[in-house]
């Protein structure tokens, strides 16, 4: 199976002014230069070793490529309902695929799955399908550590997998352990996983949860490291060569959910103490993922609404 042929399609093309890299129509904010691009919903960014940008357009259910000159093309036209993507060290996309999708009024359902495509030739293997070792409901969010192995969350499913090659996967938590598993990272030393929980409803969880992640790749020891409540939680995070999580959370306005207002929409960037070092505003009212880019690893990609944001980082950030 191979990616869209429609993927070279150029969508639109960068304009260059002042610094700021931004696609026509060129839209940029004083401190967060965005990439006003032609889609409806972004999440999931990752980033490949040639700096070009992948992320998952949800409504329109498609995957997005943004190259570093600024060409934003489709590179798969019917993603299955991918979310959470991940340019592995070989090179390959991984993606969470499942995710509803809803427009012109109708809601799609997609088959859960998590794939791995060769960004060369636009193959595509299964990894895990959804089944009795792994019976995923919408595959959400995904990580890796350094053996390359994988780590996905299934928010609706609530639950945390880990995936040691196509077909052999284990379940790490499930409910009540867990809620709404959502964004999950690695520390840069793989002794810890985070994991975020993002419970909207009453009395939900909606923090971040550390764990001792162990050799074998099983964890132990839940701790709370960071708490968002009784505000929004974060959605993804990405991590910093220091350890530091930086996570996008909060909101800016209310969506009939227990959630209150009291975290701001923006990249809250945590230390591995469990400590808020920084808030980054993001002029949107939500905001979903995060990744490193650039050739310093200093670029930022967020994806919050319609847009796709840069953000100069003090700290490089690490590819997962």
């Amino acid at each position: 199976m191979r990616a869209g042929a429609a993927r070279d399609r150029v969508i639109a093309r960068a304009v260059v002014a002042a610094g700021v890299v931004a696609l026509a129509p060129l839209a940029v904010h004083a401190q967060q230069p965005r990439i006003a691009t032609a889609v409806a919903f972004t999440e999931g960014p990752t980033v490949d070793r040639d700096g070009n940008v992948y992320f998952s357009e949800m409504v329109w259910d498609r995957i997005m490529k943004l190259t570093p000159q600024g060409e934003l093309t489709v590179f798969r036209e019917h993603s299955n309902g991918a979310n959470g993507l991940l340019v592995d060290p070989q090179g390959r996309l991984v993606a969470c695929e499942g995710a509803e999708s809803t427009r012109r009024g109708m809601t799609e359902r997609f088959r859960p799955r998590v794939t791995r495509t060769d960004l060369r030739t636009g193959a595509v293997e299964i990894l895990v399908d959804s089944g009795a070792a792994a019976p995923l409901v919408a595959p959400n969010d995904v990580t890796i550590d350094g053996k390359g192995r994988l780590y996905v969350t299934d928010l609706i499913g609530g639950a945390v997998y880990r995936i040691d090659g196509p077909g052999r996967v284990t379940r790490l938590l499930a409910r009540p352990d867990v809620q709404r598993p959502n964004g999950i990272q690695i520390s840069p030393d793989d002794r810890t996983l985070y994991l975020v929980e993002a419970n909207g409803t009453a009395g939900g969880a909606r923090l971040i949860r550390a764990y001792d992640l162990a050799d074998d790749g099983t964890v132990s020891n839940m701790r709370v490291h960071y708490d968002f409540s009784p505000g929004r939680s974060a959605d993804g995070m990405s991590i910093d060569a220091d350890g530091n999580l930086i996570a996008s959370a909060g909101m800016n306005q209310l969506r009939g959910s227990a959630e209150t207002l009291d975290n701001h929409t923006g990249i809250y960037v945590i230390s591995p103490r469990g400590k808020l070092l920084k808030f980054i505003p993001i002029p949107e009212d939500y905001i979903t993922n995060n990744a490193f880019g650039g050739p310093d690893m200093r670029t930022l990609y967020v994806t919050a609404g319609k847009t796709l944001y840069t953000l100069r980082m003090d700290v490089p950030g690490l590819p997962r």
